[in-house]
């Protein structure tokens, strides 16, 4: 057998003994496991399964074994995906420690800052959320206005986050704020990190349509944040900024070839219980075109994506066609729900009562969330001029 070979086989026997059969099955939004001292488990088996997968590294199975990662070469890692998948295992911990601040710290942060910050992150015992945009600093986030002044050994940080995801469950926030109010709005940026227990530190979630409350508004005031958390140098978080937006991009491009793919029912077999079916087609010839289309295009996409990560196993970090990705995948995603309410017409419409099951009541709370997917990490709108910039070159 070939190294690789013998990997997979050693993979998916380690995968059978070791993940509990409750972390083999679909996984709702709200046992989905991010870690940290706020942390509640719904099942016993989660914590079992986290701490299993972390003991090995495999939470981040790309990251160096000397901050607790796997150290597991590209290859390796996507055999480890693909082993998961076809075995319907959970992810063990999801998290912005883990697909944002992680890589950001490997590249920018001191050797300090990383042998403090990845190994917690690895573990689950830390959850990070991010402070980048303001009231009135969102698609054009470089107009953020929350102040940190730099007084001996620390900084005093005051200002407003908005839509801060999860701050009400995190412990630490990696923020970006200004430094040097006099320089153009770009330069004048840092990148700090904030323990979130400090008591001027006040998160209040908002309320969505969907009825959750996953972002929040983030009151800082009067926080002293010591200077060793500065990541990188002062006044030049912006560039840390795009690199961390390029790896949030990335992660959200993977929507869709995650678990759903071995147990979320497929669209053409939900049409056949909605609309019935002729001769073992969907009845309805206009819907069976639609959702051909949509295979079609989300195939495509998996398959692109497929020779990205390929063409980055030379170990280049996401650029500006992680733009592209993001933006394909979340309208795609929300392409997808809108056809699955085509597909169930009013039953796709259920909020609560006997008139609905428990699925239909899902995928509408499930249709209204996809579309904050085309927002967060940038909207659709600033993928396009980022692709149109940066990936074809075409003018201002």
């Amino acid at each position: 057998m070939t190294d690789l070979a013998t990997f997979r086989a050693e993979t998916r026997a380690w995968l059978e003994e070791n993940c509990p059969p409750p972390m083999r099955t679909w996984m709702p939004e709200d046992e989905q496991v991010a870690g940290g001292k706020k942390a509640v488990w719904k099942r016993p088996e989660q914590k079992i399964w986290l701490d299993r997968m972390a003991a090995k590294g495999w939470t981040a199975p790309t990251w160096p074994k000397k901050y607790g990662g796997g150290g597991l070469s590209n290859d390796e890692a996507l055999i480890l995906e693909e082993e998961m998948q076809d075995l319907g295992c959970r992810a063990p911990l999801r998290g912005m420690g883990l697909s944002m601040l992680g890589p950001v710290l490997l590249e920018y942060g001191t050797e300090e800052q990383r042998q403090t910050h990845l190994p917690p992150i690895i573990k689950g015992e830390i959850r990070w959320c991010q402070g980048y945009s303001e009231p009135e600093a969102g698609s054009d986030l470089a107009s953020l206005r929350t102040r940190a002044v730099l007084q001996g050994e620390h900084f005093l940080v005051n200002g407003h986050k908005i839509w801060t995801s999860n701050a009400h469950h995190s412990d630490w926030i990696f923020c970006l704020v200004r430094t040097d109010p006099t320089v153009k709005k770009h330069d004048g940026i840092s990148f700090l990190l904030i323990d979130m227990s400090d008591p001027g530190v006040r998160p209040r979630p908002i309320r969505l349509i969907s009825g959750a409350s996953v972002f929040c508004e983030t009151f800082i005031e009067n926080v002293r944040v010591p200077a060793g958390n500065l990541v990188g140098e002062l006044n030049k978080g912006w560039t840390i900024a795009k690199r961390l937006l390029e790896h949030e991009r990335k992660g959200i491009g993977g929507i869709g070839a995650r678990q759903a793919a071995k147990f979320e029912t497929p669209v053409e077999q939900r049409a056949k219980q909605y609309v019935g079916e002729v001769d073992g087609r969907i009845a309805d010839a206009s819907l069976r075109e639609k959702i051909a289309a949509y295979n079609i295009d989300a195939q495509a996409f998996q398959l692109t994506r497929r020779r990205a990560a390929e063409e980055a196993e030379a170990g280049q970090p996401p650029g500006p066609l992680s733009a592209m990705f993001k933006y394909y995948a979340t309208e795609l995603n929300k392409r997808r729900y809108e056809t699955i309410l085509d597909v169930e017409g009013f039953q796709g419409l259920g909020w609560e009562g006997d008139g609905f099951n428990d699925d239909e009541i899902r995928l509408t709370r499930e249709w209204l969330r996809a579309k904050a997917n085309t927002i967060e990490g940038g909207t659709s709108e600033v993928q396009l001029n980022i692709i149109a910039k940066r990936v074809l070159g075409l003018p201002d």
